[in-house]
């Protein structure tokens, strides 16, 4: 079985901790800080607005992040999650912003605001195919996909964003052992194929955690933070009567 460095350091300060009758718990220090993340006086304005509804506490507790951490942030977007990400692992850990090419378009210069002038020291900006991921074997602690594994059916213009079996193999392979992957996307009804990725945006659950078992990826749980059963998961995601209230699922995996 393998232990990563950081865990062992843990198990023996905790036992150290044991004998010397402390009650503190060792692995308390590495937690990352995410609340202070998301009051940082240099959070752009406007993205608190979303945190009711995406919940990044939450989400990145349940991912179990921790300070220090190398993350590979897949489908970065505007950067919501790479500010949050890139200061809850500090100046000790790293992050990889990674966007496909054929979506630059829905960004704008959102990439490039967040990471002016070195604001994000620990931050790396990758734009490659989900297939072909611009990080070494065995290299990341831990790999998030937060509202994108639908993406592997979406073919803007006539262009694929990367092979699906692909893409989850690139990210088996980049992990580390122990390392995992985090990943949520808006729910499509159970059985529902690839293609309802190009058409709704949505995915199966399922389906990922078929694509991600495949790859030797083992899944570790669930959660249902972010899950709403109002949403009849028939209507595509920027349909005014669901958009920014859909049904995700939440899954951890584990190299």
């Amino acid at each position: 079985m393998y232990l990563s460095k950081k865990l062992v350091i843990n198990m023996l300060a905790g036992c150290t901790l044991a004998l010397a009758g402390g009650t503190a718990n060792a692995a308390d220090a590495d937690v990352a800080d995410v609340a202070a993340a998301l009051s940082h006086s240099d959070r752009p304005s406007g993205d608190a607005d979303a945190d009711a509804r995406r919940k990044p506490a939450e989400v990145l507790a349940f991912a179990g992040l921790e300070k220090g951490m190398d993350v590979l942030e897949l489908e970065a977007g505007g950067g919501y999650y790479t500010e949050i990400l890139s200061r809850s692992v500090g100046a000790s850990g790293s992050v990889i912003l990674q966007h496909a090419p054929g979506l630059m378009g829905f960004v704008g210069d959102g990439i490039d605001l967040r990471t002016a002038n070195n604001r994000l020291s620990n931050v790396t900006v990758s734009i490659t195919q989900f297939d072909a991921l611009d990080a070494a074997d065995n290299s990341v602690d831990m790999v998030t996909w937060i509202q994108g594994p639908h993406e592997l059916g979406f073919e803007p213009d006539g262009n694929s964003l990367g092979d699906a079996t692909g893409a989850f193999s690139e990210i088996a392979r980049v992990l580390k052992p122990g390392g995992v992957l985090v990943a949520s996307d808006h729910l499509a009804a159970a059985g529902t194929g690839i293609e309802a990725g190009g058409s709704l945006h949505r995915i199966a659950e399922g389906w990922v955690r078929d694509m991600a078992e495949t790859a030797g990826l083992s899944f570790v749980k669930a959660s249902p933070e972010l899950l709403n059963a109002d949403d009849p998961l028939t209507d595509g995601v920027f349909a005014p009567s669901i958009r920014g209230n859909t049904s995700q699922f939440l899954h951890l995996y584990r190299k």
